[in-house]
């Protein structure tokens, strides 16, 4: 893997985790940490390694690993901009967001602290979200004169609902991480101390799992969301098809009628 100089990347077998680290910041997005996320997740993606990664927020200048997740994206770059530069700064950072929502790999947003603004939407293009005790979510873009612009207007929605979604997003008001469970936002809501536990426990279990099907599934989730059933359902067969025709499928299921453990291959 490359080197960045706001990020970090280590592998413990078949899973990577991925620590965005501005501490001066907050772990905010800037032009260059989008630029090197586009990159890793580029690698990430090709490493048939790596069957899950998991995305986490560096510590804070002090050395507090939960003060922030990402605490959005850096004000002190954007307060200039004029429309054509904030709109190519929503499309710039789109490319890495969208690569974590449909890369073939499942993504895990630990987070731990700060989700506000870009740090919320980062987490919401993950295909699962574990949250810290302490985290606190918020898309506060409104109050600055802005709207969201990394897709938080499009993915609140989906996941909470369109209703929650213009109330967070109307009133800038933050919710913690027990109201973010209450609402979908989150999957889980762990001890500060259990976080990285929780996300590796459940990483070590998806890529226990067959990955090819995994991604698979994956794909099939996010294609077929915004269709109509009918052709979602279609879609979803022709899948299941392609799924029947691999080696992995024979030995799942001749592993089941054996009753001893499956020896599913990688990607």
């Amino acid at each position: 893997m490359s080197d960045y100089a706001n990020l970090k990347i280590e592998k413990e077998a078949d899973i990577a985790v991925l620590t965005i680290s501005r501490p001066e910041a907050l772990n905010a997005l800037n032009s260059e940490t989008i630029e090197e996320l586009d990159k890793a997740l580029t690698e990430i993606e090709a490493d048939d390694s790596v069957k899950v990664l998991i995305l986490t927020g560096g510590p804070d200048k002090k050395g507090n690993a939960f003060k922030s997740f990402v605490a959005g994206a850096d004000i002190k770059e954007m307060v200039n901009f004029t429309a054509p530069e904030a709109r190519a700064f929503g499309i710039k950072a789109s490319v890495p967001f969208f690569k974590l929502q449909n890369m073939r790999q499942v993504t895990i947003a630990a987070v731990n602290g700060f989700a506000l603004g870009g740090g919320c939407e980062i987490a919401m293009s993950c295909d699962i979200r574990i949250a810290s005790d302490n985290a606190v979510f918020g898309q506060p873009e409104c109050g600055l004169g802005i709207i969201p612009g990394f897709g938080g207007t499009q993915r609140l929605a989906r996941l909470v609902g369109m209703g929650r979604a213009k109330e967070m997003i109307f009133t800038c008001d933050n919710i913690n991480a027990e109201e973010a469970y209450r609402i979908g936002l989150v999957n889980h809501v762990v001890a500060q101390d259990e976080l990285m536990n929780c996300a590796k426990e459940m990483a070590k279990k998806i890529a226990s799992k067959g990955s090819y099907a995994v991604s698979i599934a994956k794909a099939a989730i996010n294609n077929g969301y915004d269709m109509d059933i009918k052709n979602a359902v279609e879609m979803e067969a022709n899948l299941f098809g392609v799924v029947n025709d691999t080696a992995d499928k024979k030995e799942g299921m001749n592993a089941f009628i054996e009753r001893r453990p499956a020896e599913l291959k990688d990607f």
